[in-house]
């Protein structure tokens, strides 16, 4: 039986973004925009202060990147209810954290709204994108000509913007979004690939449970690209889980109490590093 099919080698995006061995990724998650469905009327300047508050802390503790996520409302995830007062705050809040860290930006979306983060992505400066449901665009709308995932392609070419970099969710855990439970992990893999895809992120449950160092196998098995963690991972988990990786996001458990709407905490930032230091230095 045929194995799966990889595609060409492309340039290493996620190497170029970060010379560092296995880099981590931290995550901003700003309380919900202007526009969106469960905005509270929250002053923006008291969100952008969280946002820079929690950007310094991940930076001084020694986190390669930094995401920065409406978690609230996960970033349009519907654009029938999420506009351009949310698409101006995204940028507005990017831009507050650029300023004020020289750490690499990026920002998370769901695949039906790659086109406007592609264009915040652009006009901040952020050096990627973490699109979720990649693969899911490509299953719920029967194929390559259809669909967000297809028009988020063409869109980076009208806009030049390959230095911006896709990085594209592929889900290992049945039940995290469950479209696509008819792939295997390495058909998802491949299917990314075909999206225009740099970097792919084994990303577990969405309740927590982890990847499994198999599972990010899996994913390998269907790429050239770079594989990391997206999900579930801790200092207990780093000798085997991101030794298996290039890398990891890592959102909740940085979090004061493992919640994700507290801040940072500056510990948990260092107890991480301290066990990725670890299997960088090959200890």
């Amino acid at each position: 039986m045929a194995g799966p099919q990889v595609l060409p080698e492309k340039p290493n995006m996620l190497a170029a973004l970060f010379p560092v061995k296995k880099p981590v990724i931290g995550v901003i998650h700003l309380q919900a925009l202007p526009g969106a469905p469960r905005y509270n009327g929250q002053a923006m300047k008291d969100i952008f202060a969280a946002a820079v508050a929690d950007a310094k802390t991940l930076a001084q503790g020694g986190i390669d990147g930094i995401i920065i996520e409406n978690a609230s409302d996960l970033p349009f995830c519907r654009p029938e209810n999420i506009g351009p007062e949310t698409v101006a705050a995204l940028t507005a809040a990017c831009m507050e954290v650029r300023a004020a860290v020289a750490t690499p930006i990026g920002i998370t979306c769901v695949a039906n709204g790659a086109i406007p983060a592609l264009a915040i992505a652009k006009a901040v400066g952020a050096r990627w994108v973490r699109v979720n449901q990649w693969v899911n665009a490509y299953v719920a709308n029967e194929g390559f000509i259809n669909g967000p995932a297809p028009e988020a392609m063409r869109y980076r070419a009208m806009i030049d913007a390959r230095d911006v970099a896709i990085f594209a969710d592929v889900h290992v855990k049945f039940g995290a979004h469950a479209i696509t439970a008819d792939r295997s992990i390495a058909e998802q893999a491949t299917d990314a690939e075909w999206f225009d895809a740099d970097v792919l992120i084994a990303t577990g449950a969405r309740t927590g449970s982890p990847t499994e160092p198999a599972e990010v196998n899996q994913v390998r098995n269907g790429t050239n690209l770079p594989v990391i963690i997206g999900s579930g991972l801790s200092p207990e988990q780093v000798p085997a889980l991101f030794s298996a990786a290039d890398g990891a996001i890592i959102g909740q458990w940085l979090k004061i109490d493992g919640a994700w709407w507290k801040p940072v905490d500056a510990r948990r930032v260092a107890q991480l590093m301290q066990a990725v230091m670890r299997v960088r230095e090959g200890k």
